[in-house]
C-alpha cells in the first residue's frame, strides 16, 4: 500500500465485495465487510452452481486484458487456498458469421493472441456432436476457459479476507452511505462507523442504498434451467461450456457432477425484478417455452422438460458497461455495479481495481471505457 494504514468499508461482501476485500486485506488496509446475508448466498445474482470464464470477450476487446488480470488472481487464490474455484474445459462460441459479436470475438483474439480454435459444421459435429450449427453460423473454442463455481469463490475469497485480517458483519443491512469531512460514515440498524473510503458493491440493491445514482441500472430477474442429456456426448472427454450469440442469445454449462447441463438466457428475455427484497422465484410454466424452442433447434440431445429451476438477480446499466470508480460528489466511495451479466468472470479483476482505487486514488488496469469519472451515459 503507498499510504498509511487505511480503514475501508466494503458494502456488500458478494461477487464483487469478497474479491475487494481479499485484495484490500492482502495490501494491509484494515478492512469491514457489510453483507445484509452472508457470504456465498443465493439471494442475488451469484448462484447456481457455475459460470463461465472466458478469455475472449463478445462485447468489447477492451475487456480482454482485464480477463488476462482476473485469469491470473484466480489461479492466485487457488494457490492461496488449495480449493479448486473453477476448470478450464474451454467454451464454445457459436452464432452467424455476420453477426457483431462474433466479429468482436474474433477481433479480440486477433488483437491479443488468444489460444483458440475455428471449427467448421462438420468438424463440430464430429467432436462436438450435442451441438447443432446453422448455415453461415461459426463455432470458435475458447481454450483458456470453462467454468467458474461461484459461491465456493466467494467464500473462498470472503475466507481467504478473515484470515488476512478483514472482519465481516453477516446479516447486517446499510442503510446509509454518508459522506464526511475526510472520510465516510457507515450506517446500520445497529449503529454508524467510520472509515476512510469505502468500496459499495450492493448488486440488485443499487437503487435501494443509492437512489440518488444519475445512472439508471435496470435491475432484472433472471431464470437457470437445468437438463438432463438423453445421450453421453455432453460428458465425453470433452466438456466445454457454450454461448450462442443470435438469433436468441443463451449460455450453458455441463454440470461438474456430470448429471445435468444448466442453460440461462441473456438480459433481453428476462423480466424486471421489481423490489428486489421482494424477488419471485416461482417459474411460470410459460417461462419455460423458450428453452423448449432452444433445446429442438440447437441442443435436441437435452430431455425437454427440466429437473430444476433457480432464479437470480442481474443489475444492467443502458451501455451494459459496469460502473466502476467514484461515486459523484463522494471521491472516498468506489462504487462497483451494473455488470450486465458479465462480472463473475472479471470479479477478481474488479475486486484488484476497487483495492487501487480506495487506497491510491487511481489503478493501472486499463479502465477508462467503464469508469465513472466523467460519464454521462449509462
Amino acid at each position: 500500500m503507498s499510504a498509511a494504514r487505511k480503514r475501508v468499508a466494503v458494502v456488500g461482501v458478494g461477487t464483487m465485495g469478497s474479491q475487494a476485500a481479499w485484495r484490500l486485506a492482502a495490501r494491509g488496509a484494515e478492512v469491514v465487510g457489510y453483507d445484509r446475508f452472508a457470504p456465498g448466498h443465493d439471494r442475488s445474482a451469484a448462484g447456481g452452481e457455475t459460470r463461465i470464464f472466458r478469455s475472449a470477450h463478445f462485447e468489447d476487446s477492451r475487456y480482454v486484458p482485464l480477463l488476462k488480470h482476473a485469469d491470473a488472481l484466480y489461479e492466485q487464490l487457488q494457490q492461496e487456498t488449495g480449493r479448486e474455484l473453477r476448470r478450464l474445459t474451454g467454451c464454445l462460441l457459436m452464432g452467424p458469421t455476420e453477426h457483431h459479436q462474433m466479429a468482436t470475438v474474433l477481433q479480440s483474439i486477433a488483437e491479443h493472441g488468444l489460444d483458440h480454435e475455428v471449427l467448421d459444421a462438420e468438424a463440430l459435429a464430429k467432436r462436438f456432436p450435442q451441438y447443432r450449427i446453422e448455415d453461415g453460423d461459426a463455432a470458435v473454442l475458447d481454450r483458456r476457459a470453462g467454468f467458474i463455481r461461484p459461491e465456493l469463490t466467494i467464500q473462498t475469497a470472503a475466507r481467504r479476507a478473515e484470515q488476512l485480517g478483514a472482519v465481516i458483519h453477516r446479516y447486517t443491512t446499510v442503510r446509509e452511505i454518508v459522506p464526511v469531512a475526510n472520510g465516510v460514515e457507515i450506517r446500520t440498524d445497529t449503529g454508524s462507523e467510520r472509515f476512510d473510503t469505502a468500496v459499495v458493491t450492493p448488486g440488485p440493491w443499487v437503487n435501494d442504498l443509492l437512489p440518488d445514482l444519475p445512472w439508471e441500472v435496470d435491475i432484472r430477474r433472471l431464470v437457470s434451467a437445468w437438463f438432463v442429456p438423453t445421450t453421453n456426448a455432453w460428458f465425453g472427454e470433452e466438456r466445454p461450456a457454450f454461448i450462442r450469440t443470435a438469433p436468441t442469445h443463451c449460455y450453458g454449462l455441463p454440470s461438474p457432477d456430470g448429471i445435468s447441463v444448466k442453460l440461462g438466457l441473456s438480459q433481453a428475455l428476462h423480466r424486471p425484478a421489481g423490489d428486489p427484497n421482494e424477488l419471485d422465484r416461482t417459474v411460470q410454466p410459460e417461462e419455460l417455452e423458450i428453452f423448449s424452442e432452444l433445446i429442438g433447434r440447437y441442443l435436441p440431445d437435452l430431455h425437454p422438460d427440466p429437473t430444476r429451476l433457480s432464479v437470480y438477480m442481474e443489475g444492467y446499466t443502458g451501455s451494459s458497461r459496469p460502473l466502476v470508480g467514484p461515486l459523484p460528489g463522494a471521491e472516498n466511495v468506489v462504487l462497483l455495479a451494473g455488470f450486465s451479466g458479465h462480472g463473475f468472470k472479471l470479479s477478481p479483476a474488479f475486486g484488484d481495481i476497487a483495492a487501487d482505487l480506495a487506497l491510491d486514488g487511481t489503478s493501472s488496469q486499463p479502465i477508462d471505457f467503464i469508469s465513472t469519472v466523467g460519464r454521462t451515459e449509462a
